[in-house]
């Protein structure tokens, strides 16, 4: 670690707001470290101070309260695999923890680093813009409520003050939904970064016509993609595979990928298209946690 970085280690959320509210922008937030510590080595994290919040039991746990489920921002993706609450309420979420990076990883990533990262490819996010996650944000003196959607800004850019923590995520349950999927695309079967992503949520009649539906497509944008537009397509159509030919040219038009080393824009734009394919498999199971392993 560099001379320069100073480590702070706080015993309770009240201590770690009022350091953030006396240190502001000099102050670099660490929870399960998978990001930070790597800017470390490499120096691009090199000044100010490291403060450490991951052992702060207000931002651990998962509840449920009145049919929300609300997860602490210190969860790790471990533990949000193998929540029943979470089984229960955002299944998708859970499917979006398992092929979330190694073992060893989702024993440390929070889900509330993985949103502050704000990475086009963060795996939790589709999943979340999906359920219209609601965010709570704490200070020394306020707390308030964003959605995930206005947050996140572009890469790495998020809206959130310098005195300012996340505290947890809201989420509320989806009556009428009974598909709950999310599928991911990389260079390799595991451990790799997402060059595309869907989260898809549906409610399907019994002869197959879709009554519900949210989509979010990741690393097809700067932000994660929700289309109203395709949404409303596929509304009261049969989940056919003629229908989603028909609405593949407005998931052209909602997204705009980049070619990078893992992928290009154009494999990147077919690959969206092509993953809504797969909701014509098991449409009436959910992608869930352990009984998927």
């Amino acid at each position: 670690m560099s001379r320069d970085v100073a480590y702070v280690r706080p015993d309770t959320l009240e201590e770690a707001l009022a350091f953030l509210q006396d240190t502001g922008r000099t102050s670099r937030v660490i929870a399960g470290g998978t990001d930070v510590v790597p800017g470390l080595r490499s120096g691009t994290v090199n000044s100010g101070y490291l403060l450490d919040i991951s052992c702060l039991s207000e931002l651990k746990g998962i509840e449920e309260e009145e049919g929300d489920l609300f997860i602490g921002s210190g969860v790790t993706l471990t533990e949000i695999f193998f929540s029943k609450a979470v089984a229960r309420v955002a299944p998708a979420l859970q499917r979006a923890a398992r092929v979330f990076g190694s073992r060893q990883m989702r024993n440390m990533a929070t889900i509330g680093g993985n949103i502050c990262r704000a990475s086009p490819a963060g795996d939790t996010l589709p999943v979340l813009y999906a359920l219209d996650a609601q965010l709570e944000l704490v200070s020394a003196s306020s707390s308030r409520r964003v959605a995930v959607k206005d947050f996140i800004r572009g890469p790495g850019d998020i809206a959130i003050a310098s005195e300012e923590l996340l505290r947890g995520v809201r989420l509320k349950e989806t009556p009428g939904i009974g598909v709950h999927r999310f599928e991911k695309v990389g260079n390799r079967k595991v451990l790799a970064i997402s060059i595309v992503s869907l989260a898809a949520l549906l409610g399907l009649s019994d002869m197959g016509v879709v009554e519900n539906v949210r989509l979010a497509w990741g690393s097809v944008a700067p932000t994660v993609v929700r289309s109203t537009r395709v949404e409303q397509y596929l509304t009261g159509r049969p989940l056919t595979a003629e229908t989603l030919y028909e609405v593949f040219p407005l998931v052209q038009e909602a997204i705009s990928p980049i070619d990078d080393i893992r992928a290009s824009a154009a494999y990147r734009r077919r690959i969206a298209g092509n993953l809504l394919f797969r909701l014509l498999t098991n449409r009436k199971t959910s992608d869930s946690g352990p009984g998927v392993l």
